[in-house]
């Protein structure tokens, strides 16, 4: 007998129970999908379809769990966890499905089931989590695990299980669990809401040109573009200027008039802001509180302290002090980068004081007379194709990836590519790729997948890996020309996409990108170190007319101004940081006024008039609706693992160094979340990562 009077399963009888029959019908999720390489059949399903298989696929987990619970055998890893882990089939396909569509092709038919399905998945998760059948049994394994002989990963999982029901509330009495049901779902539709409000004021802004004399000073790419978005809708002979990324960014960065760069710039940071049906304040004011209070109920000093027991940093003073050792110098840098500016305008002579909408335009300035260097001469060299066939060869040289075109793989939507990814000749997963904006997607850049790496009996589950960006489009006269910035995102999205494509792992829930928040942008901003090597340039960067190579002139202005303007990078992005850390170390009920709170979180660390956080409380998806709550730091930490990890390959003298890569492959991409991170990588680089290397790179030693 063990401790809780349960008998241990023996191997003879830890088998796992036989699950609920799958459902059967019309709707395409009850059938096999006899798609190119079992994606989804993203044509066939219609709105109408999700509500009921995510009812079908809730009841068929509740049946498989009632399975676990009620069979005879003891508890065991095989009946138990095994089982557990495997239990939500049909569900996982469903969730992963609808939610990617949500983000990067929503319409009002999905964005109402999000709003009325969330709350339900939260209830149906709360149930299994407040199990009290099922968490007896997970504690007697995880209190015998060493009778059961478990290796590496198993251990990992059963650790995980356990846990899981710990911190959503197992332990706590019935009243306080009833509390707590009712903040996951509130939360559940509030992070859903802060998204939609998010996005749809994002596409309500425009910004209509009728005198072209407005437009002196921007790129002819940004002109071309703004014209064509004008004339679709319906605006034929003006130009139409948005909030999205590609539209309003060059328009800070290179309009000449004043007045319409700070008509852009408030709009851009006063994003849901206003006062109107999308406005975010209540929102995240209640999501900080309601989150503040779950904390609380689960015995943490604050939601921070909660997440981030599960990272690298562990404790919220640890974070702190590591924003503030960079915040420190960063700041420094900016206040004279903000000096520089402000000379130029002096120089001018009309008596301007630089404010927040001049920092761009000034920049580009200050990089054009100090560095020489134009960055829209950047763009003819870097061709969306070109920079795509670019990271294709570089995942050959490091990892022996090709990549192939699948002309017949289901899309959901015309704009999406998919290619097979193999090695040598094998399959390994089929990857989507989607590039521009457009309304029915959500702002930024993100990897998803459809479906995880795993194994099951013994066979290999190939993933189906999505990475979805929105970088400037083609025009009638011109390619796709990215954007120096667009370039690293896509090589650090592109490195999210190998985390889940070479996944080795039996779990599913431990696979690629399953790892410690402040951890997994480690295998994506390693990439971004390759973007603008020499060697890698000169794989990519051709000029889009003449396929001339960019010239090593060219090359060495970009080398010697990469450290310019890295004060404001560095500090819009802490700020953020900074912001998401005060938010979420709040005391239970604490009463949230989000304007007064987010200037005394600035001023208390001295960020300058002309610096906005990269994200104002009320657009901060990652921490409000993307999963990074108490996270937004992850960055810049896993850029000190970055920064130093990319050092090994620099040292040996060979950026495409084959056997570096496969030890990063082995000790890191592959593992997934099986291991202690910190011991991933000191696997790899055989020591801690060293903060001097960040410091080097962004100028701030």
């Amino acid at each position: 007998m063990t401790s809780t009077g349960i008998l241990l399963a023996g191997c003879s009888t830890d088998r796992a129970p036989e699950f609920a029959p799958l459902p059967v019908g019309d709707n395409p999720f009850f059938n096999k999908w006899e798609t190119p390489f079992n994606a989804p059949p993203f044509e066939a399903i219609k709105p109408e379809h999700y509500l009921p298989a995510f009812e079908a696929g809730m009841a068929h987990q509740k049946e498989n769990i009632a399975r676990i619970t009620e069979q005879k055998a003891a508890p065991g890893f095989v009946n138990t966890i095994e089982a557990m882990e495997n239990s939500r089939e049909l569900l996982t396909a469903v969730s992963a499905v609808f939610f990617n569509l949500t983000s990067a092709n929503t319409n009002k038919d999905l964005e109402e089931i999000n709003l009325k399905i969330s709350p339900v998945l939260s209830k149906h998760s709360d149930d299994i989590y407040m199990n009290a059948k099922l968490f007896a049994r997970v504690k007697t394994v995880f209190d015998n695990q060493q009778r059961f002989k478990l290796n590496g990963e198993q251990a990992k999982l059963l650790e995980k299980t356990y846990r899981a029901f710990i911190r959503s509330g197992i332990n706590l009495d019935a009243n306080s669990q009833a509390r707590l049901r009712q903040i996951n779902e509130r939360l559940s539709a509030l992070t859903v809401s802060f998204g939609q409000n998010l996005l749809a004021e994002t596409n309500d802004f425009e910004l209509i040109v009728s005198d072209k004399t407005n437009l002196d000073g921007l790129p002819e790419s940004s002109i071309t573009a703004a014209a064509i978005s004008a004339k679709a809708n319906g605006f034929e002979g003006k130009w139409r200027f948005t909030l999205h990324n590609p539209s309003a960014i060059p328009f800070m960065q290179y309009a000449c008039n004043r007045r319409l760069r700070e008509h852009v710039y408030k709009a851009y940071i006063n994003k849901c802001d206003n006062g109107d049906a999308f406005d975010n304040n209540a929102v995240a004011a209640e999501i900080a509180t309601l989150r503040a209070e779950r904390a609380a109920l689960l015995g943490y000093a604050n939601h921070a302290s909660y997440v981030l027991e599960e990272t690298m940093a562990k404790e919220p003073a640890e974070v702190s002090a590591f924003l503030q050792k960079l915040w420190t110098p960063a700041l420094k840098v900016a206040i004279d980068e903000a000096r520089q500016m402000q000379e130029l305008l002096d120089g001018e002579g009309k008596g301007e004081k630089l404010e927040a909408w001049d920092w761009r335009y000034c920049a580009e300035k200050v990089r054009r007379q100090r560095y020489k260097l134009d960055a829209e001469a950047l763009r003819p060299y870097f061709r969306l194709e070109n920079v795509r066939n670019g990271i294709f060869e570089l995942c050959n040289r490091l990892y022996g990836l090709s990549f192939e075109e699948v002309k017949d793989a289901p899309l959901y939507h015309p704009e999406a590519l998919a290619f097979e990814v193999k090695e040598n000749g094998a399959h390994i997963g089929l990857l989507y790729m989607d590039f521009h904006p457009r309304e029915s997607k959500r702002g930024g850049a993100w990897m998803t997948s459809y479906r995880k790496t795993s194994r099951r009996e013994g066979k290999r589950i190939a993933p189906i890996i999505s990475i979805v960006c929105n970088f400037t489009r083609p025009s009638d006269q011109t390619p796709a020309l990215l954007t120096a910035d667009e370039v690293e995102t896509f090589f650090h999205e592109f490195g999210h996409a190998l985390h889940g494509l070479l996944g080795a792992t039996q779990y599913y829930s431990l696979s690629g990108t399953s790892v410690p928040r402040d951890f997994v942008e480690l295998p994506s901003q390693i990439m971004e170190n390759w973007a603008f090597e020499t060697e890698m340039l000169k794989l990519y960067a051709r000029h889009y007319k003449t396929n001339e190579i960019i010239p090593d002139t060219l090359v060495q202005k970009m080398k010697s101004a990469a450290k310019f303007n890295q004060g404001f990078a560095t500090v819009e992005y802490l700020a953020a940081s900074i912001l998401d850390m005060d938010y979420h170390t709040l005391a239970v009920d604490t009463k949230l006024d989000t304007h007064d709170f987010e200037t005394r979180s600035m001023d208390a660390v001295g960020l300058i008039s002309q610096i906005a956080p990269r994200y104002r409380t009320t657009y901060f998806q990652h921490i409000f609706s993307g999963g990074y709550s108490a996270g937004y730091y992850s960055y810049i930490w896993a850029e000190v693992l970055d920064s130093d990890a990319f050092a090994r390959f620099k040292e040996s003298g060979d950026i495409f160094n084959r056997e570096i890569a496969t030890a990063f492959r082995k000790n890191i991409l592959e593992n997934g979340g099986t291991k202690d991170a910190m011991e991933m990588y000191r696997a790899f680089r055989g020591a801690n990562p060293d903060v001097k290397h960040l410091l080097v790179k962004r100028g701030l030693d």
